[in-house]
């Protein structure tokens, strides 16, 4: 099960890189400074901004819903929960002379 979820979470993750390295940003281009309509668009100024962004927001909330799945079923194969500092010294400070 934790080996699904590493690769979807993987392959989410770099579909995500993708679209929003595709993804144009508003007046990108000199047409955009004066008002243009974004001549260079694949599918047209309106639906390829739909698109890509619908695509975004699934990639987004499932990396998130694997990314909350690899950390509960990776607390539950551990059996205990692990804390950073679990097996440090704690050191006292010595106060400043004055």
């Amino acid at each position: 099960m934790v080996y699904l979820f590493v690769i979807v979470h993987i392959i989410v993750s770099l579909m995500l890189v993708g679209i929003i390295l595709l993804q144009q940003g508003k007046s990108a281009d000199l047409a955009g400074a004066f008002g243009g309509q974004g001549s260079q668009t694949a599918f047209g100024p309106r639906s390829a901004a739909t698109i890509l962004t619908r695509l975004t927001i699934w990639g987004a909330v499932i990396f998130m819903i694997t990314s909350i799945g690899l950390t509960i079923l990776m607390q539950k194969n551990t059996g205990h929960s692990h804390s950073v500092l679990e097996g440090t010294q704690t050191t006292q400070s010595i106060p400043a002379k004055k």
